[in-house]
């Protein structure tokens, strides 16, 4: 069982079996993985501790599991501390770039009053901010109170039909009780095996771990001192944060991690700077015949391909799961979106933010205080983002294992909305008692600090569990971020 490693006899945390059940993993394994508590680390109606750390306890067993299948030993315990977890889970908030502290949210982007009710809005990046302005008839140069005006005396849905015509992003926020999409039968995590006898196992004898980027640390090591993913190469098409959460994990355990963004879509270099440890970034234009070639031999040698675009945003580019696999057998395929794969909001785009807001999560959270007005709230974190992060890392760790084992390549699928049903309809809150367990949450000892092309960052370190035996903390990333799309495009 799994269990606080401040009492032995502590109850199994459902939370963590119900996650490594879905990954398909031991059962017997879970009572390898122990918590060291903190208390008042994200606070929240609903249960974000319970969730943020089986999400990392799965991923850190999942580590281990590789780690000892690869080296031929038992696979070692694991311990989890909450604080680095909590820590983590707010990441983009403890990033600091030469000292400046990042914006993490844009003016346009938040809760506003509608006619009949709440309206949340995401409008970071240029290419969002325009289109929300323009399918309200605004001006270009609008700020707060323009926007404040124009959403004040339209209805909520009107609003989010109307955004999302015009390519933007805006969600009626769901009253207490309801929810805009449909919960029920979202799975948390889809898998299926695809061929077999076609593995392209790694090599028996890993690749020495690479030494960390600022002091010594220890890691989710075994006896022969080597990374679990080392000699594992991973595509990486994500942006903003889940999945680099889940490729920034990877390449921290090993892998070899090659971003890839096209020209001509921003991004925010703030998120990438706190996404970015570890990897390569490269910059390739896939609506290119050279692009695509260039995707192709990467592919040829890859194992693992992580993408988090819209459901069919990359088929036209050859990308499809199933084109993928036949080209590529043994090939891990890992894919996240935000609304799940099924039914009417698939295909839109959407941000934690906006999720948390049409599922329900913001009126559960909002704002008690009879002065708010009935103002929705947010969870204390990202926590769906960085949550499915490390749920898709370690469900690629598991079919690393499993494709050693058995052959043959696997389709992954993950949403921001999966993550969000599991949370509130499938985690139960910890008792009273066992939130005030353990020392109050201070995030100093999870924070460090290297320089980089992109200046002096300081930044979080990472929460995956590490061997009890192990003297020191989690191990640290091989890299700091660089600039983004610098790297050729190739493998190490």
């Amino acid at each position: 069982m799994t269990r606080n490693d401040t009492s032995d006899d502590a109850p199994p945390d459902a939370a963590t079996a119900h996650a490594w059940t879905a990954l398909g993993g031991d059962p017997a394994l879970l009572e390898r993985v122990a918590y060291r508590p903190v208390s008042g680390g994200l606070p929240a109606r609903l249960p974000v501790a319970e969730l943020a750390r089986a999400t990392v306890g799965v991923c850190s067993l999942a580590a281990a599991e590789l780690g000892a299948r690869r080296s031929g030993e038992a696979v070692p315990a694991v311990r989890v501390d909450e604080g680095a977890v909590a820590t983590a889970f707010v990441s983009e908030r403890h990033l600091r770039i030469d000292g400046r502290k990042p914006t993490n949210f844009a003016p346009l982007s938040g809760f506003w009053r509608a006619a009949d009710g709440w309206v949340r809005t995401h409008a970071n990046y240029p290419h969002h901010r325009a289109r929300l302005l323009t399918a309200l008839g605004l001006p270009a140069h609008s700020g707060p109170d323009d926007l404040a005006a124009a959403l004040a005396v339209r209805p909520a849905r009107a609003v989010q039909e109307t955004v999302y015509a015009a390519g933007g992003l805006a969600v009626a926020v769901a009253r207490p009780g309801e929810s805009e999409i449909p919960l029920a039968g979202l799975p948390l995590i889809e898998s299926r095996r695809i061929g077999e006898g076609a593995a392209r196992p790694l090599p028996e004898t890993p690749l020495p771990a690479h030494g960390p980027i600022s002091g010594p640390t220890g890691g989710v090591l075994p006896a022969s001192g080597v990374l679990p993913a080392s000699g594992v190469r991973v595509l990486d098409l994500t942006r903003v944060i889940a999945g680099p959460v889940a490729t920034r994990t990877l390449a921290l355990l090993g892998a070899d991690v090659l971003r890839v963004d096209s020209p001509r879509l921003p991004e925010d270099p703030d998120a990438h700077a706190d996404t970015g440890f570890g990897k390569r970034s490269t910059a390739l234009d896939l609506a290119a015949p050279e692009g695509r070639r260039t995707v192709e031999a990467l592919l040829a040698d890859a194992d693992v391909v992580v993408t988090g675009y819209r459901p069919g945003a990359l088929d036209r580019f050859g990308l499809a799961p199933d084109s993928l696999l036949e080209r590529h057998p043994g090939l891990i395929v890992a894919q996240l979106c935000a609304w799940g794969w099924s039914g009417p909001w698939a295909g839109r785009r959407g941000f934690d933010s906006l999720v948390q807001a049409a599922t329900g999560i913001a009126a559960i959270e909002a704002d008690a205080d009879p002065d708010a007005g009935g103002r929705p709230g947010a969870l204390p974190a990202q926590a769906l983002d960085h949550g499915t992060g490390y749920l898709l890392a370690a469900a690629v760790l598991r079919a690393l294992t499993e494709r050693q084992e058995t052959g043959g390549g696997r389709h992954l699928r993950f949403s921001l909305a999966g993550t969000a049903s599991w949370l509130m309809r499938g985690i139960a809150p910890a008792p009273l008692g066992r939130r005030a367990d353990g020392p109050a949450h201070d995030p100093a000892p999870w924070l460090a600090e290297t320089a980089s092309d992109l200046g002096q960052l300081r930044y979080a370190r990472s929460p995956v569990g590490f061997p009890t035996g192990s003297p020191d903390g989690p191990p640290d990333w091989s890299r700091p971020p660089g600039r983004l799309g610098a790297d050729q495009p190739r493998w190490l």
